[in-house]
């Protein structure tokens, strides 16, 4: 299978990157299994072709340290890059093998993402095509969730978990839909409890309440639930949602463009998904993500969060629970300094 609609159609020749570190203040306080976030990491990714084009990319790394490291391994790939004009799916071949020794995985693995989306995003402007055209698919509005507070809390600060996401889901109705994230903070026994309180509360799904790679436990709750499970922001490349498919571990999927491969990953793990009946959502990122899901077959819902706003000359637009794709060349990132020059540095 082509990793790309529109491999040979043009190349570009890498010639520096340019990176980033910023704190980006939340609209709501991000709880999670590990902490309460306030700001959040991002990086940055200007990729300037020989060309003239600048692709860009920006990732949540998670932690400060997580983005200087990344921003390091992007460097050294451009270093590695080679001198002639190279595709995206390409250079992702070249890089994979020439990390290969170092493993491709964690922020090496980002670090290649980012570079492929920013690669992507260059040959979009090259060739006056949005990322949605470029890969032969119409740009459509997409289902898309608030993924913005309702986060995890200290026991003393909330009720029976259960209780607690039964008064949400009566004050909202049973015409909104809710999804329930424990950021794999379960052990399996705990995953099955906690999800046969839940399964009468008409949940969308139940996302990650075990470590992430664990598919035969996986399997196991997927099988023992009424509530459908997700999975999938931390599969490591296309390699790992194969893995998860073989072993019917969740319901559905939603990779995580930074961790999957950028663009190129994506369109992969798409056509695994779609192969295997999998409906197949997104993990942040709304802006990159947009037009891959207009791409994937069996697309589901796309995540949002408006971390990027800030940091952005236009914005992603919403209408109506829907999300719009970018309509510009490329990716259609483009950085608001001024904005930009405000925000705390990493």
């Amino acid at each position: 299978m082509s990793s790309s609609p529109v491999a040979g159609t043009s190349q570009l020749t890498v010639r520096k990157v340019k990176t980033r570190g910023v704190k980006v203040p939340l609209t709501f306080s991000l709880g999670t299994a590990v902490a309460v976030v306030n700001k959040v990491p991002l990086l940055l990714v200007d990729i300037e072709t020989a060309e003239g084009f600048i692709g860009r990319a920006y990732l949540f790394c998670y932690t400060s340290s997580g983005a200087r490291a990344i921003a390091e391994h992007l460097r050294e790939a451009v270093d590695l890059a080679p001198g002639h004009a190279v595709t995206p799916s390409e250079l992702a071949q070249f890089l994979q093998k020439r990390f290969g020794l170092l493993g491709v995985t964690g922020t090496a693995r980002m670090a290649l993402s980012a570079l492929d989306i920013a690669l992507w995003d260059a040959l979009g402007q090259s060739l006056a095509l949005p990322l949605s055209a470029l890969l032969a698919v119409p740009a459509r509005p997409l289902r898309a969730y608030d993924s913005r507070g309702l986060g995890l809390m200290l026991p003393n600060q909330l009720a029976d978990e259960a209780v607690r996401f039964e008064a949400v889901r009566r004050a909202i109705g049973p015409d909104i839909g809710l999804m329930v994230d424990y950021n794999q903070s379960l052990s399996l026994a705990e995953a099955l409890q906690r999800g046969r309180a839940l399964d009468d509360c008409g949940l969308l799904w139940i996302e990650e309440p075990i470590r992430h790679d664990d598919y035969e436990s996986y399997r196991a709750i997927s099988r023992e639930l009424k509530t459908p499970v997700q999975l999938g922001e931390n599969f490591n490349g296309p390699e790992a949602v194969q893995q998860a498919v073989r072993a019917s571990a969740s319901d559905y999927i939603m990779p995580d463009v930074a961790r999957i491969g950028g663009v190129t990953g994506w369109l992969q793990a798409a056509g695994i998904a779609a192969a295997s009946g999998i409906e197949m959502s997104s993990h942040l990122m709304p802006e990159i993500s947009a037009p891959l899901l207009c791409f994937a077959p069996s697309a589901h819902w796309l995540e949002w969060v408006d971390w990027a706003e800030v940091i952005l000359e236009e914005p992603m637009r919403l209408s109506d629970g829907m999300a719009i794709p970018s309509s510009a060349p490329g990716i259609g990132l483009r950085w608001d300094e001024a904005r930009l020059s405000k925000l705390d540095s990493l």
